[in-house]
């Protein structure tokens, strides 16, 4: 949608623009992944692994430990394929994971 150079310009339209100039894909998107991601990823996975964005038909899922991204790269398919539900067909093709850092250790209070 173009708009005049004075005419104020609605937040939203502003914002989904420089997104897709960007690559950064819908917001829409990672919402919807958000509200849905128990049922995606399932309740056990969901408690250990955050959806961090979209962009470019990729997932990045955040996750605080190396057994749940081991457990997430396993269900890569079934994780697009439960995304592609609630997102459409061509949405996301593939899931990135990463190891969130853990804080250091508090050894003052042994």
């Amino acid at each position: 949608m173009r708009y005049a150079g004075d005419e104020p310009v609605p937040l939203g339209d502003a914002l989904a623009a420089v997104s897709e100039q960007l690559g950064l894909g819908s917001t829409d998107a990672l919402l919807t992944l958000e509200r849905h991601w128990p049922a995606v990823v399932g309740d056990d996975v969901a408690r250990h692994a955050r959806v961090e964005s979209v962009r470019d038909g990729t997932i990045t899922i955040t996750v605080d430990g190396t057994v749940w991204a081991t457990q997430l790269r396993y269900l890569e398919a079934v994780i697009v394929e439960r995304a592609c539900r609630h997102l459409g067909d061509d949405v996301v093709s593939r899931v990135r994971v990463r190891v969130a850092p853990t804080p250091p250790r508090d050894d003052t209070s042994a």
